[in-house]
């Protein structure tokens, strides 16, 4: 649990009652390979930081399986369009190998933003830089090439020799084979 904690104060740091409330509502969980965490068609209730391993968010489209966003070490994977209306999703979150997580219950920490306005501060900052993340992937589809969207990826974890090739080429908007030929490029 020091972990996360450790992890927080690099964002902000927040009182010592807050850490002590915080760490109340923390579940840490681990996840086997493949492993369903959020099925499609759920609604979001939960704030999940990747400890270890890795995660996806995923959907589907004219029946091919579509990869999102990936998540590794200390990021912050939720699907906020849920998590933040309270609707159910077309999306889901899938652990990509064995993955250890922190899993923070929404409703229990959004009550503690009233009484530990360091805390929603923190995640608003946490939130904010996820935005950010975001908002730079998106760019990254528009403006960069498949070479330069992979090589990116390759620079963000070491884990990536773990993910199917199936995910990594959907989340780079290519085919398996165009990725294939973009590794063997780089050899």
């Amino acid at each position: 649990m020091q972990h996360i904690i450790d992890f927080f104060d690099t964002i902000y740091k927040v009182s010592a009652d807050a850490k002590q409330t915080l760490q109340e509502i923390i579940r840490e969980k681990t996840y086997s390979k493949k492993e369903i965490i959020q099925e499609i068609g759920s609604r979001c209730r939960t704030v999940y930081i990747v400890k270890t391993g890795g995660a996806r968010i995923f959907y589907y489209k004219d029946g091919n399986d579509i990869t999102e966003h990936f998540a590794f070490e200390n990021d912050l994977i939720v699907r906020a369009e849920s998590l933040f209306t309270g609707n159910p999703t077309s999306k889901g979150i899938q652990a990509i190998d064995e993955t250890r997580m922190v899993a923070i219950d929404s409703e229990k920490l959004f009550h503690l933003y009233d009484q530990h306005h360091d805390l929603e501060r923190l995640f608003r900052l946490i939130f904010e830089r996820e935005y950010v993340n975001t908002v730079k992937r998106l760019e990254s589809l528009q403006f960069k090439s498949a070479k330069e969207r992979y090589l990116e990826l390759l620079d963000t974890t070491d884990f990536v020799q773990k993910i199917p090739l199936k995910y990594i080429a959907s989340y780079l908007g290519i085919t398996q084979v165009s990725l294939s030929r973009i590794r063997s490029g780089l050899g």
